[in-house]
């Protein structure tokens, strides 16, 4: 499902329970120097993570300062994020002079310790090339460095590299948990254009071979996958980011279904395995 660029106020866009993705959480807040936003959410562990700006961030008694350094959008700079374990209230207070700040979420039943990720705590990959027309760069927020950290909780950001191509390919799901081949995690993700007048094109085929959906992406769209092989790609001429949450619904490990049709083409992308076994 495709949910328009709008403003939504600092109300959750994808809510606890939510009918297409309910392992997933979604808020955007925006606030001015001095502002505060508290939150809380039983039963979802989230992630706070700046888009831009810079927060404090407190919960029942733990702090963690000056979070979020990235001025002008998301490619300015490395990103930061502080986990906050389920049900916990907490407090953002912005220090910069605004912030667009990012929460995740995924549906979790334990209660585990607060610990933030600063810049150097990210886990990065690159992979692709231009030739396959798959080159792109990810930024694991809470991946593999955090395994034995969080519940079911995977928070990324994704990058074109260069200006064009496609992302998500070879087409995967990953809808239904039938181990080893699969398992079922619901994903959400939030697109950011550079230019901020670019666009692209989600596609979601819910059956190998049959026709699916395609969704006209903008700047600030957000997608909900719930079932269905789903590549993506932006025009040419322009760069494309979007933030991405996982939740789990057995396990925090991502194991993806690639699309009979197209799974040759993992033989043709470099470095697509290594990125493969990062999603833990």
């Amino acid at each position: 499902m495709h949910i328009a660029p709008h403003d939504n106020q600092n109300q959750p866009i994808v809510d606890v329970e939510d009918a297409l993705v309910p392992l997933n959480y979604f808020n955007i807040v925006k606030l001015k120097k001095g502002d505060a936003f508290e939150y809380q959410v039983p039963g979802y562990e989230t992630c706070i993570v700046p888009a831009t700006g810079t927060v404090d961030i407190e919960m029942e008694g733990v702090n963690f300062a000056s979070v979020g350094k990235r001025t002008l959008d998301v490619w300015d700079g490395e990103p930061e994020g502080v986990y906050v374990p389920v049900g916990a209230k907490a407090t953002i207070v912005c220090t910069s002079d605004e912030t667009e700040t990012f929460i995740a979420g995924a549906k979790y039943d334990k209660v585990l310790d607060p610990f933030d990720v600063r810049a150097d705590g990210i886990d990065r990959v690159q992979y692709g090339s231009d030739d396959t027309k798959t080159h792109r760069k990810i930024k694991h927020i809470l991946g593999q460095k955090q395994l034995d950290k969080v519940g079911r909780l995977l928070v990324s950001e994704l990058f074109t590299v260069g200006q064009g191509g496609w992302s998500g390919f070879p087409s995967h799901k990953h809808d239904t948990d039938r181990l080893p081949d699969e398992t079922r995690h619901d994903e959400t993700y939030n697109f950011r254009f550079r230019p901020d007048y670019g666009s692209g094109v989600q596609m979601l085929q819910r059956e190998d071979n049959k026709p699916g959906d395609a969704y006209h992406i903008m700047d600030r769209s957000t997608i909900c996958l719930d079932k269905g092989y789903h590549p993506c790609a932006v025009l040419p001429g322009y760069e494309m980011y979007y933030f991405t949450i996982l939740g789990g619904l057995s396990q925090r490990s991502l194991v993806q279904y690639f699309q009979p049709t197209h799974a040759a083409q993992l033989e043709t992308i470099p470095g697509i395995k290594d990125m493969i076994a990062k999603f833990k």
